[in-house]
């Protein structure tokens, strides 16, 4: 019965997700955390095979699309976030270790989510000066930050990517989705 619920949450999520242009990673793991019908640890593999399937789809969708794509640029963030996405896998079993109860963990991801979406809030809200920056390294520090997240706290990360991608490197919306659905595919 909670696979079938769990289907309904994904189904549900990406379809918010969809239309709201957010994704549904963002949703998926605080309503599954909600419903506590799992650990900590399955709950974020559920939600990371969702988020991860819905990353490839998108990447289908959006290569059909005529949406700039700098390869060099999503490559090099790509990189990035498989080494962040290792590295928030990594700090994610080390937390469930450490900490006695799976519940501190879910209160650490959610504080983390939470204020990493008040930062795409008040970036989208208030449009912050992008900074422009150039060069390999500051793709893979992008790529690298963003996998970590994504891979930490299980929710894909659709608008902080979308948000940070446009203020670091002052590239348009559309170009910047693109790029968030490839570190969501690679962490």
């Amino acid at each position: 019965m909670i696979g079938v619920i769990y289907f309904i949450v994904i189904i549900f999520a990406n379809t918010i997700g969809a239309v709201s242009g957010m994704g549904g990673g963002v949703l998926i793991k605080p309503i599954f955390d909600l419903i506590g019908a799992d650990n900590v640890s399955t709950i974020s593999f559920y939600s990371t095979i969702a988020v991860f399937t819905m990353s490839i789809v998108s990447t289908a969708r959006q290569t059909k699309n005529e949406i700039e794509i700098v390869w060099k640029e999503i490559s090099l963030l790509s990189f990035g976030s498989v080494l962040g996405g290792v590295m928030g896998n990594i700090f994610f079993e080390l937390f469930l270790k450490l900490l006695p109860n799976g519940e501190y963990v879910t209160m650490i991801q959610t504080a983390l989510t939470v204020i990493t979406l008040c930062f795409a809030l008040f970036y989208s809200k208030f449009e912050l000066k992008s900074f422009s920056l150039k060069g390999k390294n500051w793709h893979i520090f992008c790529g690298l930050i963003l996998g970590f997240l994504a891979s930490f706290l299980g929710i894909g990360g659709g608008p902080i990517n979308v948000a940070l991608l446009m203020w670091l490197f002052a590239i348009p919306i559309k170009q910047a989705t693109v790029y968030s659905i490839g570190i969501i595919l690679f962490s």
